[in-house]
């Protein structure tokens, strides 16, 4: 069962809500984690919660996992209501959280068999399921090892292996890539790329990497003292905030001299005969800087675009608090 939220006049394909959440409320005795949150998360993407420690991420991922009772609050998962179906909501999603759940001392086949245990399903079934995602996870030749001789990186494979035997329509990842070095990061988001495209899979991903929601996430929501402080593809984030910016490399100090007067709010570096420009890097703006300026004397410019440490530094507490 999902709720369908919109549709496209002239067509029959709806687009359906895999996560639906208003006015979400949780607060530990004085303490408000979360202070009437709304997300809504279209089926087979990523999303992405991104927020500083404390900001309420892992909280979130509880209540919507039926882990913990929200406050106050609308919050469907598949179309089921997490507080009065949250036996329906478990039926069909997986999580996946900061810390390796997997037996150090079974193998990892041993562990997928648990787990098709655990989701009943039939012995066959289950080896079938097994070999599966150990070919998938590229387990397949350590299969029979204990996982105490995995590596960090193979033991969070195994882990989102587990997930995703009992075939859930929806995963939540709680940091899934802590701990890990930059080549088993890289590993871990080419199989989560790779389960949207073949599982039909949707992800609502938390994270403090922020690379990691800019290479994955088709929305990304930042999360801040309980509250959605923005929400947007990570592109549309970007554009929210300033830094964009040219720099220009000139040959002659004439015409940097030159550059220079015509530009306020100019960056300059005399030693290279460097102009950083404020821009939104947008092809029209980049194009009014050029038209200003001797090209002929401008053999290297380079563009850059706020990234999402950009956006984390201006729309969180950690930076309205350095700035007050």
């Amino acid at each position: 069962m999902t709720v369908p939220t919109s549709q496209s006049s002239g067509t029959s394909t709806a687009v359906r809500t895999a996560i639906d959440v208003r006015g979400l409320r949780k607060s530990y005795g004085d303490q408000v984690v979360l202070d009437g949150i709304d997300l809504s998360v279209p089926e087979g993407q990523v999303f992405a919660l991104l927020g500083p420690n404390g900001a309420g991420k892992t909280t979130a991922v509880r209540v919507l996992s039926t882990l913990t009772s929200p406050d106050d609050g609308e919050i469907h998962v598949a179309g089921y209501d997490v507080r009065r179906e949250a036996l329906a909501v478990r039926s069909v999603i997986g999580v996946t959280g900061q810390f390796s759940a997997v037996d150090n001392y079974l193998s990892a086949e041993e562990n997928l068999l648990l787990m098709a245990d655990l989701w009943h399903l039939p012995r066959r079934e289950g080896r079938e399921r097994a070999a599966e995602l150990l070919g998938l996870f590229d387990l397949a030749d350590t299969g029979r090892k204990p996982v105490f001789a995995f590596s960090g990186g193979m033991q969070r494979r195994l882990d989102l292996a587990m997930t995703l035997v009992g075939r859930p329509r929806i995963i939540f990842l709680d940091e899934p890539t802590t701990g890990l070095d930059p080549r088993g990061r890289v590993g871990m988001w080419d199989l989560i790329r790779n389960l949207v495209r073949t599982e039909a899979t949707t992800i609502l991903l938390t994270t403090q990497y922020l690379e990691e929601a800019d290479q994955l996430a088709d929305q990304v929501a930042v999360l801040d003292g309980g509250k959605i402080v923005a929400l947007g593809t990570a592109e549309e984030l970007k554009r929210r905030v300033p830094g964009g910016h040219l720099v220009l490399n000139f040959t002659s100090r004439t015409a940097f001299e030159a550059a220079a007067a015509r530009f306020d709010g100019a960056t300059r570096n005399d030693e290279d005969l460097t102009l950083q420009v404020p821009n939104d890097t947008s092809a029209r703006s980049v194009l009014e800087v050029l038209n200003r300026i001797d090209v002929d004397e401008v053999p290297h410019i380079s563009l850059h675009t706020p990234d999402l440490n950009d956006v984390f530094l201006a729309l969180t507490g950690q930076q309205r608090k350095a700035s007050s």
